[in-house]
């Protein structure tokens, strides 16, 4: 079914946009921000928990992280598919906010992006995009200053900051609950019976599936941010300050989220795309070669523009390819595969820091992202979902 976003609603055209962006789209933001400062403040610290406190692996980090995400895809698939089957969003986004609060892996039950792209005007896609992935980090790296604040004030206690992080966890369920407002959806629409049928599949189109195989690819270039933190924890970076390395990437990523969704709604998406590749590149190369911690923080910044370029302007590339009626499906395969990326990437990296050395474990992750843009450059045309319907 078409989604009428609530135009009534958004200041003049003459206004910046982020004064038009709509109401629930702050209010998706400031949800995502909420649960991400209860996430990060657990992923800061548990890498080194695992290595130090446990006693795990690299390749056990890897793994870990991967099967986690590729849960998380899975999840995503059936949620995303039962919404566009059912007509109704928040419901669904509540619940998975509801259910996250106590556990962590029910998280991605809430189909978040396909009503991101259903409340937001198609002019102000990127921005909003973009918006709700910027506040989002905020939260990202608010939750690991509170990790290190935290940990300074508990003498070192993992246990206590875990269960410290459930709090913004119910605030982000109430949020959502009360100030979310789902779009009507338009008389007349098709009906979307089996969401997951080859059929129904074959409506995303092909500008949807270039978007989702081109992001595996760049999925595979960018394995789980633990690796981050492993590489300044041996370059010497303190126990205590560890969460600093996801406060200084998502500040970057942050920064440049908006920005950069905002300026994808008047120029081609897939050329900031590109750059956002081009900034993996250089800091998996920094972050192979780097003598000391000032390095490793040039790296680890690098890697935040890198997402703040690249992520915002996918989840906007796969609206626009997507069918109205079909966009909780297609975010939730898009979310699928790139978590099964995500799997692999971390497993290899794990495999390659574990046999020889954290240098080859960023030097494979250039190298994938080199195969991504040397990929996407012949058939950038194909994905523009905008120039597809034109």
């Amino acid at each position: 079914m078409a989604v009428a976003p609530d135009r009534s609603q958004l200041p003049s055209v003459t206004a910046p946009a982020w004064r038009r962006i709509p109401s629930g789209i702050w209010a998706l933001g400031f949800v995502s921000l909420l649960m991400d400062v209860s996430s990060e403040m657990i992923h800061a610290l548990l890498p080194v928990y695992l290595v130090v406190g446990l006693g795990a692996t690299a390749l056990a980090v890897g793994i870990i992280e991967g099967i986690a995400e590729a849960t998380a895809a899975i999840t995503r698939i059936f949620s995303g598919a039962l919404s566009d089957r059912i007509g109704r969003r928040k419901e669904l986004a509540a619940l998975g906010y509801g259910l996250a609060a106590f556990t962590k892996p029910i998280f991605p039950l809430a189909p978040r992006d396909a009503l991101v792209a259903d409340i937001s005007p198609p002019e102000l896609r990127g921005a909003s995009f973009g918006l709700r992935q910027a506040l989002d980090t905020v939260g990202a790296f608010l939750g690991p200053l509170l990790a290190i604040g935290l940990m300074a004030l508990l003498a070192d206690d993992f246990v206590s900051v875990f269960w410290v992080a459930v709090i913004p966890g119910f605030l982000a369920f109430g949020l959502i609950v009360f100030a979310v407002h789902e779009p009507a959806r338009q008389a007349g629409g098709r009906q979307v019976r089996n969401p997951l049928s080859r059929a129904e599949l074959a409506q995303l189109g092909p500008a949807y599936w270039w978007v989702v195989m081109v992001a595996a690819v760049c999925t595979l270039a960018r394995f789980s941010e633990a690796f981050l933190i492993l590489r300044a924890e041996s370059t010497g970076l303190p126990l205590m300050l560890v969460p600093a390395v996801l406060v200084v990437m998502n500040i970057a990523y942050a920064a440049s989220a908006y920005p950069v969704g905002a300026l994808s709604d008047r120029v081609d998406r897939v050329g900031l795309l590109l750059i956002g590749l081009g900034l993996l590149i250089a800091a998996d190369l920094v972050l192979a070669f780097a003598p000391g911690l000032v390095a490793i923080a040039c790296g680890v910044v690098l890697w935040g523009l890198h997402m703040g370029f690249t992520q915002g302007l996918l989840a906007a590339l796969v609206a626009d390819a997507a069918p109205a009626e079909l966009r909780g499906t297609g975010f939730g395969m898009f979310n699928l595969v790139t978590g099964l990326a995500m799997l692999a990437a971390s497993v290899i990296a794990g495999a390659l820091w574990d046999s020889i050395g954290p240098e080859w474990t960023f030097l494979a992750g250039a190298a994938f992202a080199a195969a991504a843009i040397a990929g996407l450059v012949p058939v950038r045309q194909r994905l523009d979902g905008r120039a597809a319907r034109r």
